[in-house]
């Protein structure tokens, strides 16, 4: 894959056979970030699990303390008072059938979080072809199916990120922003390794973090020495 010349100037700045410190490797990450625009600072961690089998899935939810920078829309499927509440924390659209018509009927998809009361899951389900594949699908385990859906809109405008195994039992999440500095990056992130070796499933054997990196949008990956984020137990 051929890269531009600002990919390529920033690359030189990192050493490939190094294993950084977490705080090095986000110092670089900021140092490497080129574009115009604030880019966003992204973690990439793979685990030592098998996603294929049930009782090696990592998936949950966590508030960044620092936020991640972006303004994050939020849709609730809620009727009658639990609407009322979303709406007053801050929900961007609130709906029941009717939202579940304009997704179907429209492809409306203006939002980057989707929460329901429990109440409300057999509707969404209809809307599990579209919403699954973007990861909109409200899930249990995520915080996005809940009875409280007024504090889980607060949650995700203040910085709430979702992590899960990809097929390579690889998780990618955000982390903040270029602007936010190294030390509210550092704490984001630290943030993110508690809650993933928090979520290591009784069944992993052997090193659970098995490498770690980090990049800005448009930035080099710089690699993070995995015994030394987190505790390895």
């Amino acid at each position: 894959m051929k890269h531009g010349k600002k990919y390529t100037e920033s690359a030189k700045l990192i050493d490939r056979s190094t294993l950084y410190d977490s705080g090095d490797a986000l110092e670089l990450a900021i140092k490497t970030a080129s574009a115009k625009f604030d880019e966003t600072v992204e973690a990439h961690i793979r685990l030592g699990v098998d996603s294929r089998h049930a009782d090696q899935q990592v998936r949950g939810a966590v508030v960044l303390p620092n936020g991640t920078g972006r303004n994050v829309r939020v849709a609730v499927f809620a009727k009658d008072a639990l609407a009322e509440a979303a709406q007053a924390a801050g929900a961007d659209i609130v709906g029941a059938e009717d939202l579940v018509a304009k997704i179907q009927g429209e492809g409306f998809l203006d939002f980057d979080v989707c929460i329901a009361a429990p109440n409300m899951m057999g509707l969404v389900g209809r809307l599990g072809k579209v919403l699954g594949p973007r990861g909109l699908m409200p899930s249990p385990k995520a915080g996005t199916v809940t009875p409280d859906v007024a504090k889980a809109v607060v949650e995700a405008k203040a910085g709430k990120i979702e992590y899960r195994l990809d097929k390579t039992n690889i998780i990618h999440c955000p982390i903040g922003k270029v602007s936010f500095g190294k030390d509210k990056l550092k704490e984001n992130f630290d943030t993110l390794l508690d809650a993933i070796i928090k979520a290591k499933p009784a069944a992993a054997k052997g090193q659970y973090i098995r490498s770690c990196a980090v990049a800005a949008t448009m930035g080099p990956g710089i690699k993070i020495n995995p015994n030394k984020v987190g505790t390895q137990a």
